[in-house]
Parts: C-alpha cells; sequence; structure tokens
C-alpha cells in the first residue's frame, strides 16, 4: 500500500502544466472503437483511469501504445470480442462508456457493472433510455447484455443531462442509419472534445457546446488526430494549492475559456487569478474572504450541470473554504457521499458542520494541522485532503493514495516542482481499502 507523507505550512511557487482531462481522455479512447484505422490521441493523461481504459482497449482485441510521454496511438482493426472483461469494469465507475462504441461497431456488448469510487449512488438509467431509442435491445440481471440487429437515428429526450450517457448516445449514434437529436444533452469541455475527435474522424455532428445534439449517421468512420483539453479539475485544484498556501502559481495551456463560472464561484471565496493568453497566473496575497448574499445571508455554492460550477470540483472548494474568513454553504444534489469525507478534515482543524448527505456549513478560517493517519475515499476528496495538507503546520500522512492516481497524473513530482514537501512511500497494508459502488437494478 502507498501514502504520501506531507510536511505542510509552506507556500507553493512555480510554474506547471496541468494534465489532460480524464474524462475526455477515457471517452475518447472507448470512441477509437468506432474505427478500423488508427487514431492518435494527444495530451493524454498518464492516470490511473486511463491505465484500466487501455487495458480493457487490450482485451477487447485494440492495439494500444504509447508514442511518448502524452501520445496514444489507438489501432482498433480487430475487435476480438464485445465482453469487456468484469474485473477491469470494476476499477472505474465510466466503464459503461464502451456500450455505445461497441454496439455501434459490433451490434452487442457484455458489460459487468461498473465500479469505482464511492461518492454514492450513480444511476445508468439515461445511458439505456439512450440506447434503446436507438434500437439496442438491453437485458440486466448483474450484468449487462446489450444488442441492436441495427441502430437508428431517433430524438432522443435524456431524464437528466448526463454526460457520459450523452457520450454513449453519441457514439452509438455517429454510426446508425439516419439522424439523431439529443435533447437535454451535457455540454462539458470533455463532451466538446469528444463531438469534435469524430468530427475530425468523418462524423456529422452540430450543436456542440449546446444542449441539443444532431448526429447525422455515417457509414464508417476513418483514423485520424485529435488533441484532449487541459483538465479543469486539475486546473481548478492547483489555484486552490496556490490560493491556500499564499503562493504563486502558472498554469500552462490551462484552456482558460472552460473556466467562467468556476472563476465566479472562487471570487465568491476571495480567490482570482489572470488570464494570460493560453495560461493562467494565480498572485500571491489572495483576499480569501466570502462574499455574503445580499441583505449578509449565508451564501451557497451548489453543483449544476455545465456550463454552472462541476460537481468535481465541490470537494476542492469546500477545502478552499476552510481557509476563507465566513460562512458558506455547499449543496451537491448529484451524490449523497460527496461531503463524508468532511470529518477528516474536522480531525486537522476545520470547522465544518455536516447538515445531511448533500449539504455542508464550513465556518473559516480555520487553522489546520497535520495529522498522524488519513485516508482518501475518492479522487476529488483525496486531492482536497491533500490541499489540506499542504496548507497545515506539522505532517500528514494520506493512505489510499491509488484514489488520487486515478485522476491526477504525477501529482507529487508537481507539487514537489512547486515546492512542496511530499512523498510517497510503500507501508504494509493494515486493512483492505474498499473503493466499491452500489450499482441499481
Amino acid at each position: 500500500m502507498q501514502q504520501f507523507i506531507i510536511r505542510g505550512g509552506e507556500p507553493l511557487n512555480g510554474t506547471i502544466k496541468p494534465g489532460g482531462n480524464k474524462n475526455a481522455a477515457l471517452k475518447m479512447l472507448a470512441a477509437c472503437l468506432l474505427t478500423d484505422e488508427p487514431v492518435i490521441l494527444t495530451n493524454v493523461p498518464d492516470i490511473l483511469d486511463m491505465r484500466t481504459g487501455i487495458e480493457i482497449m487490450r482485451q477487447l482485441g485494440a492495439a494500444v501504445e504509447w508514442l511518448n510521454a502524452d501520445t496514444l496511438r489507438v489501432h482498433a482493426q480487430n475487435i476480438t470480442t464485445s465482453q469487456v472483461d468484469k474485473q477491469l469494469a470494476g476499477k472505474m465507475r465510466s466503464s459503461i462508456i464502451f456500450a455505445g462504441p461497441l454496439l455501434g461497431r459490433m451490434g452487442e456488448i457484455i458489460l459487468p457493472p461498473p465500479g469505482g469510487d464511492a461518492i454514492g449512488e450513480r444511476r445508468l438509467d439515461s445511458h439505456v433510455v439512450a440506447l434503446r431509442k436507438l434500437g439496442a435491445d438491453i437485458d440486466y440481471d448483474g450484468v449487462f447484455t446489450m444488442r441492436a440487429s441495427e441502430l437508428h437515428g431517433a430524438t432522443i429526450l435524456l431524464p437528466e443531462a448526463s454526460v457520459t450517457a450523452t457520450e454513449n448516445a453519441l457514439m452509438a449514434a455517429v454510426l446508425a442509419k439516419g439522424t439523431t437529436v439529443i435533447n437535454n444533452a451535457a455540454s462539458e469541455p470533455h463532451v466538446q472534445d469528444l463531438c469534435r475527435m469524430l468530427n475530425a474522424l468523418g462524423g456529422q455532428i452540430e450543436g456542440i457546446g449546446s444542449n441539443r445534439l444532431t448526429i447525422q449517421g455515417v457509414e464508417r468512420l476513418h483514423g485520424g488526430e485529435a488533441r484532449i483539453g487541459a483538465d479543469f479539475m486539475e486546473v481548478g485544484s492547483f489555484i486552490g494549492a496556490a490560493a491556500m498556501t499564499g503562493g504563486a502559481i502558472t498554469l500552462e495551456s490551462a484552456d482558460p475559456q472552460y473556466l467562467d463560472m468556476i472563476a465566479l464561484v472562487y471570487e465568491r471565496l476571495g480567490v482570482v487569478w489572470e488570464t494570460r493568453g493560453s495560461d493562467i497566473y494565480v498572485p500571491p496575497g489572495q483576499a480569501m474572504m466570502i462574499q455574503a448574499d445580499l441583505g449578509n445571508r449565508i451564501p451557497i455554492i451548489k453543483a449544476q450541470p455545465w456550463p454552472a460550477f462541476p460537481p468535481d470540483l465541490m470537494s476542492i472548494a469546500l477545502v478552499m473554504a476552510t481557509q476563507c474568513a465566513g460562512t458558506v454553504l455547499f449543496h451537491d444534489w448529484m451524490y449523497e457521499s460527496r461531503f463524508f469525507f468532511t470529518d477528516k478534515l474536522v480531525q486537522m482543524g476545520a470547522r465544518i458542520t455536516l447538515c445531511d448527505p448533500h449539504r455542508v456549513l464550513v465556518q473559516g478560517p480555520s487553522a489546520l494541522r497535520g495529522v498522524a493517519h488519513i485516508s482518501s475515499p475518492d479522487i476529488r476528496a483525496g486531492m482536497a485532503l491533500l490541499l489540506a495538507a499542504l496548507a497545515a503546520k506539522g505532517e500528514t500522512r494520506i493512505s489510499n493514495v491509488h484514489q488520487i492516481d486515478k485522476g491526477y497524473a504525477n501529482v507529487e513530482q508537481k507539487l514537489r516542482a512547486l515546492g512542496a514537501q511530499i512523498e510517497r512511500v510503500e507501508v504494509e497494508s493494515t486493512a483492505k481499502e474498499g473503493d466499491g459502488l452500489h450499482i441499481p437494478h
């Protein structure tokens, strides 16, 4: 088992480049199944979830090789099976994303329930609604069995603006006969990246960046090249690291065009940055003062579908708020376990009240102190605990760090480049640390 040992309390300063968007990379990797010609993916993050996705691709018969540190060549010339390995599917939440491309390419998929980190139930109903509209027969008896003799265009109204359901529908529809319209589609940057990739391979998708996507099915896709955008979750996390430690950080090639709502929310916490072309500069001496609502009411930061504040940054904004003067309420209606890591922040000295599974009240600023041992329950909570450790006085040990590795590539190297005192160590495991997920029937 691996742990991070962090000695905090020092400002972070310097320049780093954030990795590629994890949520784009995994879906664009799966989309390579839709063509029998080679596809080059650039700015690929070398994270644990990506490695699992590559294993799934190889198990299905695709040839995948790293051309350099952040470039993949994927050639799905021959797909030898449409059954996804149970153990691999159980390692990541997004394994459901192989449904759309395998239905489009092979007309079937057998998929065990997805696994991943434990932030609460993530329903798959929207995927089923979309894929059935396109002509798939779907059964679930502990394993998904999906088959379609022919996919056809359809008008789809998603029950929710689900990112992965939108992406599954896109990838199934791009080779379907006729025209598909997806209403209430997700429009996150990673959905846009996937749309642009599919168009570069010969797809016909209109409405990119909106909540209504129109897909004209084509006979086949060809090979090509696609770039994965910067991970705005990682960008938001390192902005938080700079603000919480009082340092100054430049983030290169950070795709600031996607950060408007994040900027609005961070500004309410007293954290601002400067856009310099494609780079972001976070200056020292942040105000770290929570802006009250009209009438001096406690402000509410609420997760919403894009272009509103992304749910995966709620944990980061919350830990930032522990260092800000004032009171703020966080509300994540999507995931009922998102805030269950806050007891660990309380251990470190934060003043946090867990109102219910979806709402947390934070009062700051609090002087954080290092603790002998805390465990990372999921990717974003793990990074939030890491930021708390960087801001805390003394030493903190964080275990279960593979959860952080699932979403952040080489995080300790990047932090050390900014002056952080952090090391990764091997320790003997004393307890089994699970990352299971309940999948509804």
